[in-house]
């Protein structure tokens, strides 16, 4: 995947753990990429990566994030992960190589972009590959970690069970989100009772079956809704009967209804 300005004449894949830089910096074009995945790999640097236009989901072993637009998602070297885009993806990046007492995130999460790190992310995206340390290259690309230090934590966040029962049940309504199932008709498909569902849920999660099942759709409005979806479609999708209650499931769970939410995005 060409995100990467290559030093050569000759396009194609940079790899940003084999540039002698601290932060790489890259931009991702609508009008170059269309929908697409990347399988399960990782990276030694960190990874940012903030979506201007479009949705992008990243799956880890432990959890789902979605990444509508004007978020990131923060990814730490070393984490497996794979990527899917919805829509037409434009957007910018940055991969880090973090120093000793640099503070930044543990563990991947979605993060809120502030005006002033969308604007660093952009500017940095036009620098050379290897461009020249120790200057004011270097002292805006340290703003750019300040800044993403102090990024708050994004909500858009589904914590992903190990039990191999759980998983059973959890890729079967992630690929047919309209089965409104009950608890109890869930259990049954996997021989449990709906008591050890639930336990085993929350032990794994931290969430009820109930909860996890409302995030999941939340996230997957989302992504449709960024991907171009209508509201009308996304309610279908997740099999609510009505737009009306659809949208009340979605405000009480994000705070705010889906049209507004995506109209501030």
């Amino acid at each position: 995947m060409p995100l990467l300005r290559h030093p050569s004449p000759e396009p194609g894949w940079v790899d940003p753990d084999d540039v002698p830089r601290p932060v790489v910096t890259y931009g991702i074009a609508a009008e170059a990429l269309g929908s697409f995945e990347l399988d399960p790999h990782q990276h030694a640097k960190s990874q940012l990566i903030l979506v201007q236009r479009g949705a992008l989901s990243c799956a880890t072993e432990n959890g789902l994030w979605i990444v509508p637009p004007r978020s990131a998602i923060w990814i730490p070297g070393g984490t497996v992960h794979a990527i899917k885009v919805t829509g037409e993806l434009e957007g910018y990046g940055a991969f880090v190589a973090l120093a000793d007492g640099t503070i930044l995130p543990a563990k991947c999460c979605s993060i809120a972009v502030t005006p002033l790190l969308r604007e660093l992310l952009i500017r940095a995206a036009s620098l050379p590959l290897l461009y020249e340390e120790g200057g004011a290259n270097s002292r805006m690309l340290a703003v750019l970690l300040d800044e993403l230090a102090s990024a708050k934590i994004d909500a858009l966040h589904l914590p992903m069970p190990t039990d191999p029962r759980l998983r059973r049940i959890i890729d079967v309504i992630m690929e047919t989100p309209a089965d409104r199932g009950t608890l109890d008709e869930w259990a049954r498909r996997t021989g449990m009772s709906g008591r050890t569902l639930e336990r085993l849920m929350s032990r794994e999660t931290g969430m009820s079956f109930g909860r996890w099942r409302q995030q999941l759709a939340v996230m997957l409005a989302v992504k449709w809704l960024a991907g171009g979806a209508s509201i009308q479609q996304v309610a279908a999708n997740l099999g609510y009967e009505s737009v009306p209650s659809f949208a009340t499931m979605f405000k009480k769970a994000a705070g705010i209804s889906p049209g507004r939410y995506m109209a501030e995005r």
